[in-house]
This record gives C-alpha cells, sequence and structure tokens, in this order.
C-alpha cells in the first residue's frame, strides 16, 4: 500500500493490485476510511468520516489531483 500523500491527520494512498478499476485513492485517519475516483472526484465509499469531514478531504484531493493521477500512472504501469 505506497502512501502517496501525507496531510495534516491524512493518509492517502492506495493499493498495489487493483487493476481492473478507475484511477482513485484511499483516504485513511485513525479508524476512519474512505474512497474517491479520481476522474471526476466522486465518493466511492466511506466508512466513519462526517460529511464536513469529507468535504475537506475532496478539497485535499482537488488540490492534488495532478499529482494524485500521475502517481497512480506511475504505480500501475507495467
Amino acid at each position: 500500500m505506497p502512501t502517496v500523500l501525507r496531510t495534516g491527520p491524512y493518509r492517502l494512498y492506495f493499493y498495489s493490485h487493483e487493476p481492473n478499476e478507475p484511477p482513485h485513492i484511499h483516504i485513511d485517519r485513525d479508524n476512519q476510511s474512505c474512497k474517491y475516483w479520481l476522474t471526476p472526484i466522486v465518493l466511492a465509499r466511506n466508512l466513519g468520516f462526517s460529511a464536513k469531514e469529507l468535504r475537506v478531504i475532496e478539497k485535499i484531493i482537488d488540490q492534488n489531483k495532478q499529482y494524485l493521477l500521475e502517481a497512480w500512472d506511475g504505480h500501475h504501469r507495467y
């Protein structure tokens, strides 16, 4: 699970082997977790984050979208 970005209390990462899914990012904080599709930025799954915190996370993803997509492409290119 390569960590792509750490910002504040959040760890953004992806799993090494998810070949059948479009680009996305997993985000954890403590025992909470969510997953966002990157193009477009859409919440795919949420386990514990409040709506307010999801808006903060979505803003982080939006501000780093190009970097996250490049990291996805670089890691998943075989």
